[in-house]
């Protein structure tokens, strides 16, 4: 098969034309900027484009398949010249969904967690050398590539995005799986610049639910009231199977669940990540793992990456980089760290970053996000909020926002770097919360704080 991709160099879309060319495709692709490490892998596989930029005599009627990335726009000339061909044009999850039809689809779909409870599993089904194929959202460690397309494998295992599909096809693109066994992990309003009310967003979770292949079990979180609604309220005739946060303790920084089998040290902390582990578990069991099989190979994970991923510790300090950036992402963090380590001081530095977040209308969600930190900063850049065409947004209408009467703010990103760097960091937990990168923080230097 031959296959171009317009946008190429987006995070999903370069590990999915790398999927293709080892599964024995002809692949190509085109983008007008591609920056590490998408860049470096291409290269590697000997798929980066020659010269960046669109190039519409790329397009001819030898090609079987168009993937077109969310980065292109509409009137993109490589996209408007495959219009005229009449050739097929696939958005990403519409062509992932063609590789699985005759496969059993696992989907695990959720605003938070799941790109850790794909992760979860596919740790565990890698233990047990169970061979499956995959899309995760985070390079894992033990896998070349966050994509993975065979033609033997019998399952694929899929990270379900709510987002939109394609600049041509408006659909989320978890709408277009049809999953036979699914999982939803919690529902909490995002995205805002495409769904503008919570009721729009909530909608998407019941297409979703609605879109499973019927008799298909569907695992949830009865934990958040939202997903046990919109699952408990479906008509379509699947098996439900709930789940909650399991019984576990906290003794020397390190938490121990509690299993048949005895008392099991995790390397994973806090109570998201320990209901993510129980959604984990249900799912693994649907694909042929019991449930002692899941806890021997569960307690050597240790999390996705920029998923409350330790990057440097001390006898004495922690310093945690997360992705969180929605507000109830960024109170489970900063409420897990305080809880895993109470006797420390938590310091949690939040880069409001990206569109929902620096969004004027927004801001109020974020109330009381960051109380379980003793010392919270907020980091926003107005250059940003520029870029994303919002109207700007005040220090002052941050500080009532997160309702703390402390709390640090800062818009300049070397005043910000700065203050870190004076901080003395013993006997603290520094976790720091982004979707970016505080306006150009090297975390290398970060690790060496301590």
């Amino acid at each position: 098969m031959n296959i171009h991709f317009i946008a190429i160099g987006g995070s999903a879309m370069h590990n999915l034309a790398i999927a293709l060319h080892q599964k024995g495709y002809q692949v190509s692709g085109s983008d007008d900027t591609i920056h590490d490490p998408s860049k470096s892998r291409l290269e590697k596989y000997g798929l980066l484009p020659f010269e960046f930029g669109w190039f519409p005599e790329k397009i001819s009627s030898n090609l079987e398949v168009i993937i077109l990335g969310m980065h292109a726009k509409k009137d993109n000339p490589e996209l408007l010249k495959a219009q005229e061909l009449g050739l097929k044009i696939y958005s990403y999850p519409e062509f992932l969904y063609e590789q699985s039809k005759d496969k059993t689809r696992v989907v695990i779909g959720g605003s938070h967690g799941k790109t850790t409870i794909t992760s979860m599993i596919l740790h565990v089904l890698n233990y047990h050398e169970k061979e499956v194929d995959y899309m995760v959202g985070a390079q894992l460690e033990g896998f070349e590539t966050m994509v993975h397309l065979t033609e033997e494998n019998d399952f694929i295992v899929l990270e379900g995005d709510e987002y939109l599909s394609s600049p041509i096809d408006r659909r989320p693109k978890f709408h277009l799986y049809k999953p036979n066994i699914a999982l939803l992990s919690g529902i909490a309003w995002d995205h805002i610049n495409v769904f503008p009310t919570f009721e729009n967003y909530i909608e998407q979770f019941k297409i979703f639910t609605d879109s499973m292949i019927h008799g298909g079990s569907m695992v949830y979180n009865e934990e958040d009231t939202i997903v046990k609604e919109v699952v408990e309220l479906s008509e379509n005739h699947i098996k439900k199977y709930p789940y909650a946060t399991p019984n576990h303790y906290i003794e020397n920084g390190i938490t121990f669940l509690e299993t048949t089998a005895g008392d099991l040290p995790l390397e994973i902390f806090g109570k998201h990540n320990l209901q993510n582990l129980a959604g984990a578990k249900w799912i693994c069991q649907h694909m042929g793992i019991d449930e002692d099989g899941f806890y021997e190979a569960i307690g050597s994970f240790s999390g996705a990456s920029k998923r409350l991923e330790k990057i440097a510790e001390t006898n004495a300090s922690v310093i945690f980089k997360d992705f969180a950036h929605s507000p109830s992402k960024v109170a489970a963090t900063t409420k897990a760290v305080k809880e895993q380590y109470a006797e420390r001081t938590v310091l949690a530095c939040l880069e409001l970053h990206t569109y929902s977040s620096l969004n004027a209308e927004f801001l109020s969600e974020y109330k009381n996000s960051l109380k379980s930190a003793d010392t919270a900063v907020v980091f926003y850049s107005p250059k940003a909020v520029k870029m994303k065409q919002l109207e700007a947004v005040t220090s002052q209408q941050i500080a009532e926002a997160f309702q703390r009467d402390d709390l640090i703010i800062y818009t300049n990103p070397q005043e910000f770097k700065d203050f870190l760097f004076r901080q003395n960091l013993d006997k603290v937990a520094l976790v720091l919360m982004s979707s970016g990168n505080y306006g150009g923080l090297d975390f290398e230097d970060v690790k060496r704080l301590l």
